[in-house]
């Protein structure tokens, strides 16, 4: 029984969650990409492709489809662009949004009024000038 309560607390765990919906939206966002690219963008560029002749095959050489290759390419920029956006840009943002401040520290040293030297908070005397702290300070005049 201890291997399946392993296994339950290892997949349950946040991290796991996380991560599986992520692969199902980024799978979602690839295949709205990829939609975008194949029937919006490659279009339009097609348009200004010279059109092949009767019988031949469009942006190919010996066999080799560069044209499609091209086509990936263009495909790939394009979603690494929007992953770039998205993830950097949009997240960053959201995330400064959502971060707390981080606290103001509580000073660790003060200054001397005798002498002006930094020393410790919590000092009694003046490492420097060897002046008694606890009493009032002198008057500036």
């Amino acid at each position: 029984m201890s291997l399946i309560k392993d296994f339950r607390d290892f997949a349950f765990k946040g991290n796991m969650i996380d991560m599986a919906v992520g692969i199902v939206i980024g799978g979602a966002f690839g295949a709205m990409v990829t939609s975008l690219v194949n029937d919006i963008v490659m279009p339009f560029i097609a348009t200004f492709e010279p059109k092949p002749k009767k019988g031949e095959k469009p942006l190919a050489w010996h066999g080799i489809q560069y044209g499609h290759f091209a086509g990936q390419v263009v495909n790939f920029l394009i979603v690494a662009l929007v992953m770039f956006i998205l993830i950097v840009v949009v997240v960053g943002k959201i995330k400064k949004l959502t971060s707390k401040p981080a606290p103001v520290a509580e000073p660790t040293t003060k200054e001397c009024p005798y002498c002006l030297s930094t020393i410790p908070i919590k000092a009694a005397r003046c490492a420097h000038c060897t002046s008694d702290l606890t009493t009032s300070a002198p008057v500036a005049s």
